[in-house]
């Protein structure tokens, strides 16, 4: 089953962060920051449970748009699935909640970055997102 997720899904959440970060990147173990984010307007952290284990989940963010009708955009970042649990699915269904709400919540597009070396690009493919209409570039601070 996959929900949004809540402050009680704090430590189930930072558990998976620390799985999908590698160096220079840290993770914040503030509950503070968590809530920032669940409380973002616009955004949702989509996870999966297996037997009240949180094994995956992706954030959604809808931002507003002046283009495209006025309708909004997607931009999905922080897909994780526990190590224990990859190859069974959970990934795809995660993502597909998030193309979901997209979808309903009228957005025209969604957009996500992977890096070259995680291997992901043909998981994503097989979920429908393309290479080879834009180029994504990064501006790092």
């Amino acid at each position: 089953m996959v929900r949004p997720l809540a402050q009680s899904d704090f430590e189930g959440a930072l558990r998976l962060y620390q799985t999908l970060t590698r160096d220079p990147v840290s993770v914040s173990t503030s509950i503070e920051a968590f809530l920032a984010v669940l409380n973002h307007a616009g955004t949702s952290i989509m996870g999966a449970k297996v037997n009240g284990l949180l094994v995956g989940m992706a954030t959604l963010h809808l931002l507003p748009n002046m283009t495209s009708g006025g309708r909004p955009y997607g931009l999905i970042e922080n897909v994780v699935t526990d190590t224990d649990y990859r190859g069974k699915g959970i990934g795809r269904t995660v993502l597909q909640a998030c193309v979901e709400h997209a979808k309903f919540e009228g957005a025209y597009k969604l957009m996500l970055l992977t890096g070259e070396g995680r291997g992901a690009v043909g998981f994503y493919e097989k979920l429908g997102f393309t290479g080879y209409e834009k180029h994504g570039l990064i501006y790092r601070f």
